[in-house]
């Protein structure tokens, strides 16, 4: 008996050190900084090379440089914007500065000029030892060849030029400290020797790393170094300056062979009032660049110039030159004196977009530049004005070789943007030769688009819901999809507007064909004859798989014809991820690779090796880093946040329901780790519109901008629901209301839900859905509402301040699917205010409106607090100041995270208010006294 005793009282202790070694702790607020992230992550050309940053949240990032096997790794500290050299032997990076050395200088308030700086980093693949060169402003890397060159910072000046063997570089005595450039260092990687240049401002590599254009602006007093624009022969070490004279120098660009040059400049003096730029063009076979565009070149409107802030860039035959101009600016008047004159905007019902929006985009319009070409080549060539105030926009085809260019338009039409959303656009073909312009479209609700070798013109009408083309060789339109047979437009639009596309895969090479998504397959159609066929040979629509293209390269500008396609495959009903593969030119039907109960980050794919990185992850597990050759048999390359291990994570599944007018929908339930059936879980139910197709996303944990930080609550013992919503147009309240209430209510029928504990949560929309439920039923034990609109009516006629526009597009046509006007429909608007319900509200509601918000007018929360305060209601107000509509600051977003835990663990775990809640925080308390304490 007495054995029988003590082997019971060991089996007892056993499972008890074990249940205490197992036991997890839930998530806290000292975590967040540490929980990393993985970025930047890249594949060498030969596929045997791969780098990641992994990045804390807040602190230093680490650099993980690692061959295909996974059996080397290199780890630099700090390190980030990284580059593989073309032949797949070098690094290049970053190293960034201690960040703890960063914050302290921000604290003694030191000048930026003072600050800790960047250092370049090279290491040799296979090799342990980092070349590092201190105190930098930039690099860049050859595209197509093992060069780099360096920009120091500022104020770094070198009395030596280090590791310099050339008897010829540019130097000078040490400039004052006022200098306008700094040191430009040129170096063939695996080489010793470098090349160093006094006074750079600007450069650029060829991409063939054969030359170096760099220019110059030397200090005024300075005799030994001209300021101008160079050119560095790397091969040859031969240096020339091939434009004279300070000035501003800029839009630096050579084309692809190396041989052609081009950039503006203005070498007006200081004290002019206007300062016109010029277009400058060198080629190797002339001793200096030339002018060939300015104010007083033909082929340009009177009045106007190039524009020192337009892109400036040739074709890939080199034969086209691209570049902005602009009207020429009228002088600033010198008379005027400041605190005489009236300050004021003059709103007007006749211009295009209102004052506020006008103000928002002041200094886009002031650097706006009009698209021009010129054949540089072609000494008779003049310059070709292609965009202007009336066509603003102009399109080019990706090889820019094309002989017309795509000018889109909303001249004329932009005011009705207003209470529309969009506007009508005209597409108008423009010959890069002569200038003629060709009207396609005369006016039509689309987003046009011109294909990569310029052949065809490629548009949705939202109105006739169906993919238009336009054959520019013979001016010839046609309707692509009529035949198809399927909605082209989305089937799921519950606004009262338009359908919206589901977008292009992409062309394949020579515009051989275009590929286009409905709401599961890809079409490929063929614009010359107009045959269509299903590239996906409709799997997708039966299987309810979503199939999407994904490129595999981020430069891709057409699809290769001989190169494998990886489709991105999500199944509509489970949600799980995966790919299949097909061909191009295949009619096979795509075949599988692979589909788990995770999701897939996008596959990058090795130049010249069929090897792809990518990352997996689902909720229980972080996206870390894969990689393989065909997605079944892979090597796990990174392993972040080990630490989860120590903390009570969770899980997340699928759950159905029926709503009470027989809607099926589904939503989100995340469950702690240590979930136990047999007790009883508060819950939050997080809502915005559709949230589902998120079931495998990992969420970090991380201080919130506004939304409800879900792992966090589901590690401290939480359930979290997160429901679909469908709307009815004129109806989003109700429609709320039928979906949310229902899952709830649907959840509530288990007996682990504790029904007498159950919070909202929703920000912007979702926060307007808190505002009104809380009018409609007396359910929840309390409601967190971040930026609410609580009166449709008084923030109908409002401006979304962030860009400037008026919100009445927001109602009549989008997300607030009121469907009408104001004066049309008065009684919606009343209906769906929850302003106007409010005394029906038990619920303890907390409020978050920032005075910086540019999306939702900020008085809308003061009025749902100042009606709720007037009723007597428990309503609290979160305002943080110079704060946007998400919190934007990181000790704002960790200060609202912690409030935020103490609001609903009061009121659904019954733990004690904190004093800011109980008592408030005077404002003579302000910045002294948080509130966090709890009342005891």
């Amino acid at each position: 008996m007495r054995k029988t005793l003590l082997l019971l009282f060991s089996i007892f202790i056993f499972f008890n050190v074990s249940a205490q070694k197992t036991a997890k702790k839930p998530l806290d607020n000292t975590v967040f900084d540490g929980w990393q992230s993985i970025s930047n992550q890249h594949i060498s050309n030969n596929g045997k090379w791969i780098f990641y940053i992994i990045k804390p949240q807040q602190g230093d990032a680490e650099l993980v440089i690692t061959n295909s096997t996974n059996t080397t790794k290199i780890r630099i500290p700090r390190a980030d914007t990284t580059s593989f050299s073309n032949d797949s032997k070098f690094v290049t990076f970053l190293i960034r500065p201690f960040y703890k050395a960063i914050r302290e200088a921000k604290i003694k308030k030191k000048k930026q000029a003072d600050f800790p700086k960047d250092t370049l980093g090279i290491i040799t693949l296979g090799s342990q030892t980092i070349t590092k060169v201190p105190a930098i402003r930039s690099f860049k890397l050859s595209a197509n060849a093992p060069v780099v060159a360096y920009l120091a910072a500022a104020d770094t000046i070198k009395k030596t030029l280090p590791n310099d063997t050339s008897k010829k570089a540019v130097s000078a005595t040490i400039a004052p400290s006022t200098h306008e450039g700094s040191d430009l260092t040129v170096n063939k990687l695996g080489s010793t020797t470098t090349r160093t240049f006094k006074y750079a401002t600007d450069y650029q590599v060829s991409k063939n790393g054969k030359l170096l254009a760099f220019s110059v602006t030397a200090p005024i007093k300075q005799k030994d170094v001209k300021s101008g624009m160079y050119i560095y022969d790397i091969d040859k070490n031969q240096l020339k300056i091939i434009s004279s004279g300070r000035g501003n120098y800029r839009n630096i660009t050579i084309d692809d062979e190396g041989k052609q040059l081009a950039f503006t400049a203005e070498k007006n003096p200081e004290k002019a009032l206007v300062k016109p730029f010029k277009l400058y063009y060198y080629t190797n076979t002339h001793d200096s660049a030339t002018v060939i565009a300015a104010a007083d070149s033909k082929g340009l409107p009177q009045q106007w110039a190039v524009s020192g802030d337009g892109k400036v860039y040739f074709s890939k035959s080199g034969s086209n030159l691209f570049f902005g101009t602009a009207p020429i600016p009228k002088p600033a008047d010198t008379t005027i004196v400041d605190f005489e004159v009236a300050k004021l905007d003059i709103w007007n019902y006749k211009d295009d977009y209102l004052q506020p929006q006008q103000l928002k985009n002041l200094q886009t319009e002031l650097k706006r530049s009009y698209l021009a070409v010129i054949k540089p080549n072609d000494t008779e060539s003049k310059p070709l004005q292609l965009g202007s105030k009336a066509i603003q926009e102009v399109l080019v085809a990706e090889n820019k070789d094309a002989r017309y260019v795509l000018g889109v338009t909303d001249t004329g039409a932009r005011i009705q943007a207003q209470w529309q959303g969009g506007t009508k656009q005209q597409a108008i073909l423009i010959d890069t030769k002569s200038g003629n312009k060709r009207l396609i479209n005369a006016s039509a609700r689309a987003r046009y688009r011109i294909s990569p070798d310029g052949k065809y013109v490629i548009w949705f009408d939202l109105e006739q819901q169906n993919w238009f083309c336009y054959t520019i060789a013979n001016g010839q339109k046609s309707n692509l999809t009529a035949t198809i047979g399927t909605k082209m437009g989305d089937e799921l639009n519950d606004v009262p507007d338009y359908a919206s596309d589901y977008g292009l895969a992409g062309w394949l090479q020579g515009d051989k064909a275009v590929l286009i998504y409905d709401r599961y397959d890809i079409w490929k159609i063929d614009p010359a004859t107009g045959a269509v066929t299903s590239f996906t040979n409709g799997i997708g629509r039966k299987n309810k798989f979503i199939i999407r293209y994904d490129a595999t390269d981020p430069e891709q500008k057409f699809i290769p014809l001989k190169q494998q396609m990886w489709l991105q495959t999500q199944n509509e009903a489970n949600k799980q991820w995966g790919y299949c593969t097909k061909f191009p030119e295949s009619n096979s039907v795509p075949e599988k690779a692979t589909m788990i109960p995770m999701s897939y980050g996008d596959l990058l794919k090795a130049k010249n090796a069929n090897t792809y990185i990518y990352t997996k992850a689902s909720y229980e597990l972080p996206p870390d880093l894969y990689v393989s050759s065909d997605l079944k048999k892979e090597t796990k390359l990174s392993d972040i946040n080990p630490q989860q291990a120590d903390y009570n994570w969770g899980t997340a599944s699928l759950v159905h329901w029926t709503t009470p007018k027989g809607y099926h929908s589904e939503g989100i339930l995340y469950k702690p780790e240590n979930f136990d059936p047999n007790k009883k879980y508060p819950m939050i139910v997080y809502f915005y519109e559709k949230l589902s197709e998120g079931l495998y996303n990992y969420m970090a944990p991380s201080p919130t901008p506004s939304r409800l930080p879900i792992s966090y609550f589901v590690s401290n013992g939480y359930l979290v629901f997160a429901p679909d919503i469908s709307y009815q147009t004129g109806h989003p309240g109700t429609s709320a209301v039928e979906y949310i209430n229902s899952g709830v209510e649907a959840l509530k029928k288990n007996s682990w839900v504790d029904a007498a504990h159950i919070g909202i949560q929703g920000q912007s929309w979702g926060g307007y859905q808190v505002a009104y439920l809380i009018t409609q039923t007396n359910m929840y034990a309390a409601a967190w509402a971040g930026a609410p609109v609580a009166n449709m009516t008084s923030a109908y006629g409002g401006i979304r301040w962030e860009s400037g526009v008026n919100r009445q597009f927001q109602y009549e046509k989008t997300q607030s699917r009121i469907g009408a006007t104001l004066w049309e429909k008065p009684e919606l608007y009343i209906e769906n205010s929850p302003l106007f319900q409010l005394p029906k509200v038990q619920t303890p509601v907390m409020i978050m409106s920032n005075d910086a918000d540019g999306a939702v007018p900020w008085y809308q929360g003061i009025e749902m607090f100042t009606a709720l305060r007037r009723l007597g209601k428990p309503v609290w107000l979160l305002q943080y100041n110079g704060e946007a509509h998400n919190l934007v600051l990181r000790q704002n977003r960790k200060d609202i995270t912690i409030r935020e835990q103490q609001f609903f663990d009061h009121f659904l775990k019954g733990a004690p208010m904190p004093v800011w809640m109980a008592k408030g925080v005077p404002a003579v308390d302000k910045g002294k006294d948080w509130g966090f304490e709890l009342v005891k």
